[in-house]
């Protein structure tokens, strides 16, 4: 069963997350053994190494777990439990929070989140895109996976996810888009100040049930109508939450695209987040550096933005998000319709936005056919474009492209070939940059060609740049999946290890922990992660899943108040 008691959720207040004070720790060194409690713990963990998610050095010693709360960390002495886990020659740390995630829907066709948990995530944050709720007035649909979205607020979403159980716990935001588009529909044009209006209700209810705070995803160049965003994160920020947001294109118009984030976060004093931060196309990789500064130069100002990124040099969307957006206007009925007219293929192929943003993703040998909607085109997952023009014999990709988007009715997911290993170490590098996969909770019968960093962007961190290339150290990388995530988003009941705080855990080895999956075979769990507890309850023992379920859907500030 999912706890969502209040008790279990201590009140948030926003990015104030205490460190643990190194005075305090050199306490715990010093002390010796405590005398063993006459009460039994439920979990006992034995001799690891602990990181305890501050930063700070990590230090031997036992953590003891009664309930779904840490109760003591320290050396236990002659301690006695129902459950003693020997962690000798292993690193104990806190669960790991993943701030942009796609499992709304996916943790509704298959709970125990195995991709995520076998890797010691035990937080997901979602809603990017299009978010669960609300869904006023909008038909039934199926999502990934086949779940019925049947729901119409996200109450009803909660209650469809605390019926089923999950392995993980959940926070959600509400999105800009499919606010826009329940007041709106599909259309493109301004909103009037009654649809304004309109949303604000909408966005002020959702937060009201439980949504964490707004989310938004841009086109390239930044958002069409930044007022419409202005105001509604005003609402969120009115009831305790916070703004995160895929920024655009992450190329050419990246500049464009940080001066509204800028703008945001300085009109409305809201904390701001910015999914995955990285350059894309190789003759923009060498102005990483610039976007770099930028961020720090408004985080210098005072304002209150951060970031993430995942640690790959490929990304992972739908191939429409390269076409041109007048060829999508009306949404993606009115999408697949226009795929089916010769001439509007023929103006797509000719479109200077269609050329740039296809380059922008990779060009045709960078782009990759991942997820088939359209059964005979199975055949292509995981091809690169230029290969799959070549079998069909097509002598420019381009006509390749639009023909196969159209026999798909405009829905291919891709993964794109198009930024440089340089930049991801040097953004990994930034101390305001967390680790986020983009990516949701599955397991490997999972449909499809996914992104590798579903099944291993924590485990990748902590075998890949930590271990073996040193682009991060131990301590710093567990910070940057733990207490900044939490910092981040206002939780002060998780991201470290401190007494009183809820027992979510990672325990790995870090001789062999890391990501297995790759882009020829992305559905491999991770290696080196043999125990995972979520709420004090082990999800994962010895390297198998439990099946337990202890995941809790984390209502924000405005419901708690409320």
């Amino acid at each position: 069963m999912i706890a969502d008691d209040e008790e279990d959720l201590m009140p948030m207040k926003l990015r104030a997350v205490p460190l643990l004070a190194a005075a305090s720790l050199a306490a715990f060194v010093v002390a010796g053994y405590a005398q063993a409690p006459s009460e039994p713990y439920d979990v006992l963990i034995r001799n690891g190494r602990i990181v305890d998610g501050t930063g700070n050095p990590w230090f031997s010693g036992d953590v003891g777990i009664r309930g779904n709360r840490i109760a003591a960390v320290e050396r236990l002495g002659n301690a006695s439990a129902r459950r003693v886990i020997d962690a000798s020659g292993l690193v104990v740390a806190p669960g790991f929070i993943d701030l942009h995630t796609h499992s709304d829907l996916t943790l509704l066709q298959d709970g125990t989140a195995q991709s995520k948990v076998r890797q010691g995530v035990t937080l997901d944050v979602t809603g990017e895109g299009t978010s669960v709720a609300p869904r006023d007035g909008l038909e039934p649909e199926s999502g990934e996976g086949g779940v019925r979205q049947d729901w119409t607020n996200f109450t009803g979403y909660f209650e469809r996810l605390k019926s089923r159980g999950i392995s993980m716990n959940l926070v959600a935001y509400v999105s800009y888009q499919t606010v826009r588009r329940v007041a709106m529909g599909y259309t493109s044009r301004t909103a009037t100040p009654a649809e304004i209006e309109r949303m604000k209700q909408l966005v002020a209810r959702s937060m009201e049930e439980g949504a964490w705070g707004l989310v938004a995803r841009f086109d390239s160049g930044g958002p069409a109508h930044p007022e419409e965003i202005v105001e509604l994160t005003k609402v969120v920020g009115a009831r305790g939450g916070t703004f995160t947001s895929h920024i655009g294109s992450e190329g050419y118009n990246q500049d464009r695209e940080l001066d509204f984030i800028i703008r945001l976060a300085r009109e409305t004093r809201v904390p701001v987040h910015v999914f995955h931060f990285k350059i894309r196309a190789r003759e923009n990789w060498p102005r990483m550096q610039h976007f770099i500064d930028r961020v720090a130069s408004a985080r210098e100002e005072g304002l209150d933005i951060t970031v993430n990124q995942y640690p790959y040099t490929a990304m992972n969307h739908g191939w429409n998000d390269f076409f041109p957006l007048w060829a999508k206007e009306g949404g993606p009925a009115a999408f697949a319709r226009r795929l089916q007219d010769p001439a509007v293929r023929e103006r797509i192929k000719t479109d200077r936005d269609f050329r740039e943003w296809a380059y922008e993703h990779g060009g045709w040998d960078g782009i990759v056919y991942a997820r088939a909607s359209f059964p005979d085109h199975r055949k292509y997952e995981g091809m690169r474009l230029a290969e799959i023009a070549k079998l069909r014999g097509d002598a420019d990709p381009a006509d390749t492209c639009v023909q196969l988007m159209a026999e798909a009715g405009g829905n291919i997911g891709g993964v794109f070939h198009t930024m440089s290993e340089e930049n991801v170490r040097l953004v990994m590098r930034q101390p305001w940059v967390a680790i986020a996969s983009d990516a949701g909770a599955m397991n490997v019968q999972a449909s499809g060609f996914p992104h590798p960093r579903a099944f291993g962007t924590a485990a990748r961190v902590l075998g890949y740049y930590v271990r073996e290339h040193k682009v991060l150290t131990l301590e710093e990388a567990v910070r940057k999946m733990s207490s900044y995530p939490a910092q981040i988003l206002g939780l002060q009941d998780r991201g470290q290890i401190r007494t009183g705080l809820v027992a979510d855990l990672a325990i790995f080895d870090p001789a062999t922990v890391g990501d297995t999956a790759t882009f020829e075979q992305p559905k491999s769990y991770a290696s080196g992660v043999p125990y995972v507890l979520v709420s004090g309850q082990l999800v994962i023992d010895k390297g198998e899943h439990t099946g337990a379920r202890p995941g809790a859907v984390l209502y924000g500030r405005a419901y708690q108040a409320r």
